[in-house]
């Protein structure tokens, strides 16, 4: 008996064939599986007692004890593990009787390496996803935090940010790749550093922007090259891939990626295999990969311009961080957040916001969030002399139109023509504007400001409008 000594759960294989251990040994190996291996039943009841183990290759034809005799034993007493029957005689009849006891899958020797190695994989992303939906119920069970240390780099009182963080947990362990979504600015990669830090891997979180990197240049940059590769490689270097071992890679800007890439890329995620330029050995990557993008990746699929294998690949899990006008609860708090980063930094007392200044960021759509709203705060605390900052500093800075995302709003809505054509009565001039200015006011908080932003007009054109009402 034979196993690696190694902390991660190795793949078993039980057969009584020296030579077929030792090759299914290296191929399994190639294809980044540690192993362990046993020549009969018993050492492997013995080895299954003692070691957790992350999937079974077991020979049906075996001295002192069948395989089928031995799979019910190992299913009932170790039903978390998945079986692969292996076989030299191609029968029906034993294969649905094995898939009856509770085998996962059955193969006939001798196995292809593809077919091997896939079966196993099957069988170990089985587990990792039984395993993943049994941390998912326990987080919905029970919405308390493990660890809320990790994400206190997040200032938010936001439900909806709280059910990311939960989910963050729960498929932080896991090695599925993650595909974050999100406006530009609305803190992705702080996201993606948070899944790492979560996750307990030993490697480096280790960042690539695709953004501007043809074919060539991406795949210098992930897996690296050989000495003579190409004309200037003067020596061997190594890729952001082998940078991230047992570590986590993060792919910013998927959406930029070349066509090209992407089947260097799925290959990464599927086989967790790649060659380094100008090598023909194949390298195995045990780094977890994490994508990020602000562009809609379906449409880009429908289009052709994303591989749709690629596409459902990245989405074993999803993070869809929303943008800051969707949590608008959250603009004070970040702005008091981002105020005394900026007073620590400039050495200077800690400035406030006036009623109004808060009122008008909260009405704001920030279209370049919480970044956006960042470069604000530092930009008043490093010109405003006095101690409280109001809203005519930030009035001129924001960016126009001023769409107000009020109540969660996404998007203001706008008045159509067949919403017109569905009333009996159109309201006269005079009472529409009465009316937009009334509704207006009432979403500003009666700030007049913000108001007339709301309106599209100056403040002294909306104060015109509120004289003449006046009785």
């Amino acid at each position: 008996m034979n196993h690696e000594p190694t902390s991660s759960p190795p793949v078993l294989l039980v057969d009584d064939e020296p030579e077929f251990l030792k090759s299914a040994s290296v191929t399994l190996r190639l294809g980044g599986f540690k192993v362990a291996t046993c020549q009969s039943g018993g050492q492997a009841l013995e080895l299954l007692d003692r070691q957790k183990v992350g999937a079974i290759l077991l020979d049906i034809m075996m001295p002192g004890g069948q395989g089928t005799q031995l799979l019910p034993d190992i299913v009932k007493a170790h039903p978390e593990c998945p079986v692969i029957m292996l076989t030299a005689v191609n029968n029906v009849e034993t294969a649905v009787s094995c898939m009856r006891s509770g085998a996962f899958d059955y193969l006939v020797k001798p196995v292809e390496r593809e077919r091997l190695i896939t079966s196993v994989r099957r069988a170990m992303e089985y587990v990792e996803v039984r395993n993943e939906n049994a941390r998912l119920k326990g987080y919905l069970l029970d919405d308390r935090l493990r660890r809320p240390e990790l994400f206190e780099r997040f200032v938010t009182r936001d439900g909806k940010m709280a059910a990311i963080f939960q989910y963050v947990e729960a498929i932080a362990q896991t090695a599925m790749p993650v595909l974050i979504t999100g406006e530009t600015g609305v803190g992705k990669e702080l996201f993606a550093r948070i899944v790492h830090d979560a996750s307990g891997r030993a490697g480096e979180f280790v960042t690539v922007n695709i953004a501007g990197l043809d074919d060539a240049m991406m795949s210098d940059t992930l897996f690296g090259h050989e000495k003579g590769a190409f004309t200037g490689a003067a020596a061997q270097r190594g890729g952001l891939v082998a940078k991230a071992a047992e570590g986590t890679l993060f792919l910013d800007e998927i959406g930029d990626i070349s066509r090209e890439s992407q089947v260097k890329l799925l290959r990464l995620l599927e086989d967790r295999t790649y060659y380094a330029g100008g090598s023909d050995s194949l390298r195995t990557s045990t780094a977890r990969v994490i994508v990020a993008t602000n562009q809609d990746l379906e449409r880009l699929r429908e289009e052709g311009a994303f591989r749709n294998d690629l596409y459902f690949r990245l989405q074993g899990h999803q993070i869809s961080i929303p943008p800051l006008r969707e949590r608008p609860g959250d603009i004070p708090l970040l702005a008091d957040f981002f105020m005394e980063q900026a007073a620590a930094e400039l050495g200077r007392a800690v400035s406030s916001l006036s009623e109004e200044a808060y009122s008008l960021l909260s009405g704001y759509s920030f279209p370049g969030n919480v970044r956006e709203l960042k470069n604000l705060v530092f930009d008043a605390a490093s010109m405003e002399k006095g101690t409280t900052i109001g809203a005519s500093f930030f009035e001129g800075r924001l960016a126009k139109p001023f769409p107000a995302a009020r109540a969660g709003a996404a998007e203001t809505p706008r008045v159509s023509p067949a919403d017109l054509s569905r009333m009996q009565v159109l309201p006269t001039l005079k009472d529409a504007e009465t009316m937009l200015v009334a509704e207006a006011l009432r979403r500003a908080s009666n700030n007049q400001t913000i108001a007339a932003q709301l309106l599209g007009m100056t403040r002294s054109a909306l104060n015109k409008r509120l004289i003449r009402r006046r009785p």
